[in-house]
């Protein structure tokens, strides 16, 4: 790969042709790049100027089923029986190599999403991160002794289940392959990843990352392709031991039908209308800057997004002026040139987030600050808006947007903060903005959310564990938690001969 990408005035360069990638690109299996017989290839764009960088052809149902019997071999005959420890050596030289290739990747992330170069610098080394922890959590995942009568010896052993689908993503893929993939593999599981059609080039270049490391070919195999054939083909695969979902309630639903045939668990992370609560007596300046931040991540295009902001009525006010500020002087552009603000990912996405917007100033509600207009004559590009006197009814308040959109709530009561809080089918995080200690552990209890955070939005690293209530899923990602997920739990009672 070529390290020198991103030095210098921003130059036009072809990813495929930097990355080595046949055309069209097809599914990575068994460390080779494969093709379907039907040879049926989607367009993936540049978000930002609607250029073509790569064709790539769907997986058919021959593809996935080589894919998965792929791995499912890996799995007997390769990794599961490797020790722990030859395991975690294998994750951290991943690690080492994704950081070696840290700028040409970043590229490529912001290429395939649109995101700001900065962001997708983050993604990486994140992904390296997860690498590296789960590098040292291979050979320390343990069983319990039990206590039993005194004739019986009991304990309980953690083992694989072999072959695990994951469903990543258009939004942050190479971030969020990793999260699970490297987990799975640490526990001695093999992988079948199927990328979003939208962006799957940073996945596919992934897995042969990964091989080239020393990961036994087949260990982690890719097929990327549509949701309703591809996806349903690996998560309705007989050898698919377990799947890892990320995306939306409705496709979650699919995916939970798909695996109920075969009574395969899942893992699922179903996205957010995540709320914050400011309180009078917080810091306003940094509330709003966590406002802000929540629509400059990704173009607002995150799950865990805090894209309700709940204003205690006395510093109302106060606090919109703030958020306004921010927002009003974020830039937007082309990726690779670093803007504050990328593109949303597609014409749908960018038609959708309109949609909201002219809905929500329909129903009452007000545009209290844009961004920097757009420019540019191309891309799916939104300004960043915050929207004042929003209602807890209004679909810009309960539905995930996915776009730069911020609405401001104000409320009365620490009762009816947390009611408008968790008046939501979304349970993913949470903020909390105050000085008091007290009101801090209330609400950080009350709140209906995996993950809560208080003075500051959106903190914490790989370590953290991450997964909703409610509707916004089943399970739990990062941190030593996963690993529970990743694999099933086996007790063995021991009769003891006192004889």
């Amino acid at each position: 790969m070529n390290e020198e990408v991103g030095k210098g005035p921003r130059p036009r360069w072809d990813p495929c042709e930097v990355l080595e990638l046949p055309h069209p690109v097809g599914a990575y299996i068994d460390g080779r790049w494969v093709l379907p017989r039907t040879n049926e290839t989607f367009r993936v764009e540049d978000p930002a100027d609607l250029c073509e960088i790569a064709v790539v052809t769907a997986a058919d149902d021959t593809v996935v089923e080589y894919a998965v019997e792929s791995a499912q071999t890996a799995f007997r005959s390769k990794w599961a029986s490797i020790s722990p420890r030859a395991r975690g050596q294998v994750l951290a030289g991943i690690a080492i190599e994704i950081r070696r290739q840290a700028e040409v990747l970043s590229y490529l992330e912001t290429m395939d999403t649109g995101k700001p170069v900065s962001q997708a610098r983050s993604d990486v080394e994140t992904s390296a991160q997860y690498f590296d922890y789960y590098a040292g959590a291979a050979d320390k995942i343990t069983g319990d002794t039990l206590p039993e009568a005194e004739e019986l010896v009991a304990y309980s052993v953690r083992e694989p289940y072999g072959v695990v689908a994951h469903i990543t993503p258009w939004n942050s893929p190479m971030s969020q392959m990793c999260r699970g993939v490297a987990a799975c593999l640490a526990v001695g599981n093999t992988a079948v990843v199927k990328p979003s059609e939208l962006a799957p080039l940073s996945t596919l270049v992934m897995a042969r990352l990964f091989v080239q490391c020393g990961l036994p070919p087949g260990v982690c195999n890719v097929v990327p392709g549509l949701g309703p054939t591809t996806g349903q083909a690996v998560v309705s695969h007989p050898l698919v031991r377990h799947v890892t979902f990320t995306g939306s309630i409705a496709t979650g639903q699919e995916v939970l039908r798909a695996a109920a045939t075969n009574i395969t668990p899942c893992t699922l992370e179903l996205g957010g209308k995540s709320p914050t609560i400011v309180m009078a007596d917080a810091n306003l300046r940094a509330a709003a800057h966590a406002g802000a931040m929540a629509v400059v991540r990704n173009s607002g295009q995150s799950c865990m997004a805090t894209t309700r902001m709940l204003v205690e009525r006395p510093v109302l006010e106060e606090f919109v002026a703030h958020l306004g500020a921010e927002v009003a002087g974020l830039t937007m552009g082309h990726g690779l040139d670093d803007p504050d603000l990328g593109p949303l990912v597609s014409a749908g996405q960018r038609l959708r987030v309109l949609e909201y917007l002219r809905s929500a100033e329909r129903a009452g509600a007000r545009v209290a600050a844009r961004s920097v207009k757009v420019t540019l004559p191309l891309g799916h590009f939104v300004e960043a808006a915050v929207l004042v006197d929003v209602t807890s009814d209004m679909p810009v308040a309960r539905e995930e947007i996915f776009g730069p959109v911020q609405a401001v709530l104000c409320f009365d009561s620490l009762e009816e903060a947390v009611t408008l809080a968790n008046d939501s089918e979304y349970g993913l995080s949470a903020g909390v903005f105050t000085t008091s200690l007290s009101a801090a552990h209330y609400l950080a209890k009350r709140l209906e959310a995996g993950q809560v955070h208080v003075n500051r939005y959106q903190v914490g690293g790989v370590a953290l564990p991450f997964g909703g209530y409610k509707q916004s899923g089943i399970g739990r990602e990062k941190g030593l938690e996963a690993l529970h997920h990743y694999t099933q739990l086996k007790t063995v009672v021991v009769a003891v001969d006192g004889g």
